[in-house]
């Protein structure tokens, strides 16, 4: 490797580096760049077209805080709809929780999945489990045709660019409404506070277009753009806390932490309205 360094531009000025101790994989859908990386300090990482989509050592930050909080407003989930997410972190939160019977994952690219089978298996491994059902196809398309009946749809994306973009919808968001039950929750990952406040707002203003209740909640991704990560929730069911327990292997998520789940520092209040 002639370069041992790998950096991910967040914009014109700043970026995040990494020293690779070895390239695992480099190749290319009909989507886009697919690379995992094995890192000096983060271990293992996954990046999609140049950007970081998780790393060995804090991706449970992530899966866990896009998961546990709209488990702890549902008493009972039975049938859940992940939209992206191939690596199948998301997916290895939500089998956490017995009572789901059925995990429906809609990946668009068949190779992030393969690749992540192979080479990512501290969160691949739930995709085996026999609860699981892919479908490789554009989570717009999917809930344009379906009607689920979803507990819970968990849109874990990639950025608003390439594939990901039509995720970023109003017709995407008022399919996701069409494939929920009338109580159901819809989590989004929705970008870093220091860098896309705009995107947040303009995604947080066309869901309360479709449904009654919206809110922002923030955890440390070190490894994302600015460390400091957003997550949008959206029901036409208040968020009033009905389990109060957890999975007992879970690193960050805690009952302290849903306590104050939604305290958001005043300039992200101020920004998003």
């Amino acid at each position: 490797m002639n370069n041992p360094f790998f950096t991910e531009f967040h914009d014109k000025g700043t970026g995040i580096t990494f020293r690779i101790k070895k390239e695992l994989f480099r190749g290319r859908s009909e989507f886009q760049e697919v690379l995992v990386l094995d890192t000096e300090t983060f271990g293992r990482m996954l990046v999609l077209d140049g950007l970081v989509m998780l790393t060995e050592r804090d991706e449970f930050v992530y899966h866990e805080m896009l998961t546990h909080p709209a488990f702890s407003f549902k008493a009972q989930v039975k049938k859940v709809g992940v939209i992206g997410g191939g690596d199948g972190g998301t997916i290895r939160e939500v089998l956490k929780y017995p009572e789901v019977l059925s995990v429906h994952l809609i990946e668009i690219d068949r190779l992030v999945v393969d690749v992540s089978l192979k080479y990512l298996e501290f969160t691949s491994y739930a995709l085996k489990d026999e609860r699981v059902k892919i479908y490789y196809e554009d989570g717009v398309k999917y809930l344009k045709e379906h009607n689920e009946d979803f507990d819970i749809i968990f849109v874990d994306s990639s950025d608003p660019v390439g594939p990901a973009l039509s995720l970023y919808s109003m017709d995407f968001y008022e399919g996701i409404k069409k494939n929920l039950k009338a109580d159901g929750i819809v989590v989004f990952q929705s970008e870093s506070v220091w860098y896309h406040l705009d995107v947040i707002k303009k995604q947080m203003d066309a869901l309360k277009k479709v449904f009654k209740h919206t809110n922002l909640y923030l955890a440390p991704v070190p490894t994302y753009p600015g460390g400091y990560w957003s997550f949008t929730i959206a029901s036409d069911i208040a968020f009033i806390t009905r389990r109060n327990h957890f999975p007992d292997n879970l690193r960050y998520f805690n009952k302290d932490v849903q306590k104050c789940l939604f305290a958001l520092p005043r300039f992200v209040k101020d920004a998003t309205g």
